[in-house]
């Protein structure tokens, strides 16, 4: 069991990571907020010890991105209404980000992270199949077609990169 301050220490250093991984699979705050606390827990109880601190961060967001996936196959989930659709957003998102957070939101979930990753953690297609654990091939196939998805959504012409400010 880690120590209160190695606790601390990693939610300064990995909760921004957790919150957009969280927001961008679960597209509702207080599902993300329940992740974010159980990725966290996983953290401070994971009884073995990290390579360094890339290693600890990889580990983090694979907690993470699984954390999301088993509360989106949860039965409960499926048999109830997100607040979002009774009530309205507070504050609406500027254009021209809620436009491209929709359109990654949009993406079938393997794309969705290898975008997230790639574009907004500024991984590698090698680190991210590390992280994912798939092929770096895989990675480079998910990565050309996520933008092709993106670029038909967005109706851009010259869609190189999405911007990782819009994420």
């Amino acid at each position: 069991m880690r120590s209160e301050q190695q606790a601390n220490w990693a939610i300064d250093q990995y909760a921004d990571t957790v919150q957009r991984i969280c927001t961008l699979h679960l597209k509702n705050q207080a599902d993300a907020e329940d992740i974010f606390q159980t990725v966290f827990l996983k953290y401070v109880t994971y009884p073995g010890s990290f390579e360094n601190q890339e290693h600890e961060r990889a580990w983090i967001i694979r907690v993470t991105i699984n954390a999301c996936k088993d509360h989106l196959r949860h039965l409960f989930r499926s048999a109830t209404i997100p607040l979002e659709e009774i009530a309205e957003p507070a504050q609406p998102l500027p254009e021209d980000y809620s436009e491209v957070l929709e359109a990654v939101q949009s993406l079938p979930p393997k794309y969705r992270d290898v975008v997230y990753l790639h574009f907004y953690e500024q991984y590698s297609a090698v680190e991210i199949g590390r992280i994912l654990r798939k092929n770096v091939n895989t990675i480079y196939t998910r990565l050309d077609r996520a933008k092709k998805m993106l670029k038909e959504k967005l109706g851009g012409d010259d869609l190189a990169e999405p911007h990782s400010e819009g994420l």
